[in-house]
């Protein structure tokens, strides 16, 4: 039985077809983009410490493999995930959780602003993120305009440039924590030529680093500290308790000068 989303008008490409990107990521050309990105979010994760760690997504691949964080689940419509959930509506409580990882979701997902707004919600604060997707300014992207998303995984996704998910992260109070892009390879569709064309992936992180075929992007939620202004009366009730009358041994006051503390004079 498929699992359907249950926000209305929610995630139509969320609710079990993702299974077809894990059959491509099984094969040679979804190995390559694969083996990549596992180690990319190995590299994020393994140093980030909390009480709560959650992936969004693809529950046959775990992201989390390296992080040390206890309590760590899959929420995915797809089988084989440990909580049914939709990305748009999180069964997690508010500022619950340390870590949260999203492979290709928002790709995926008709509304992936909306599906941030829901991470940021659920992110405690200090909390980290970690987002990976295509990269519009790759010859994958190329590919995917000629093939149509006829074509099937992952030329169905809807790609998000770069620089407008950093624009969407700032947006929503994040802030960025550094990132990366990778995979110089053209999109071949045999494994010989991906081979024969292994020396691109050195070659394209010195000359043309912006286009490669994925990135993988970090960022952590901040909430800026309050400050308390005290109400004036305060500052009024302090300086008549510095003019108090302080009774002495031979039957005289004095009183205490806020602006000449080292002065007193002599009541009548």
């Amino acid at each position: 039985m498929e699992r359907q989303s249950f926000v209305a008008n929610g995630a139509q490409k969320y609710s079990g077809v993702r299974s077809s990107l894990s059959e491509w990521l099984a094969a040679p050309q979804g190995r390559y983009i694969l083996d990549w990105e596992l180690a990319q979010f190995d590299s994020a994760t393994e140093d980030v410490f909390g009480f709560r760690a959650a992936q969004l997504g693809l529950p046959e691949v775990d992201f989390l493999r390296q992080n040390r964080i206890p309590f760590r689940f899959t929420l995915a419509l797809e089988p084989g995930g440990a909580v049914a959930a939709d990305p748009l509506q999180l069964p997690l409580g508010g500022q619950s959780v340390d870590l949260l990882v999203l492979p290709h979701l928002l790709e995926y997902h008709n509304e992936p602003f909306q599906v941030l707004r829901e991470v940021e919600r659920a992110l405690r604060p200090e909390g980290r993120v970690v987002i990976s997707g295509f990269n519009t300014l790759s010859m994958w992207r190329l590919r995917q305009i000629f093939a149509g998303s006829r074509a099937g995984a992952p030329w169905d996704a809807k790609f998000i440039s770069l620089l407008r998910l950093k624009d969407w992260l700032q947006l929503l109070g994040f802030e960025l924590d550094g990132g990366v892009i990778g995979r110089y390879v053209p999109p071949f569709g045999h494994e010989r030529w991906m081979r024969r064309f292994a020396f691109m992936d050195k070659a394209g992180a010195r000359w043309w680093p912006f286009r490669g075929a994925m990135y993988v992007l970090r960022a952590i939620k901040r909430v800026h500290g309050m400050r308390v202004i005290t109400p004036a009366w305060r500052k009024e009730r302090a300086r008549r308790r510095s003019l108090a009358a302080i009774p002495q041994r031979n039957g005289q006051v004095t009183q205490s000068d806020s602006h000449h503390p080292g002065r007193h004079r002599h009541a009548r």
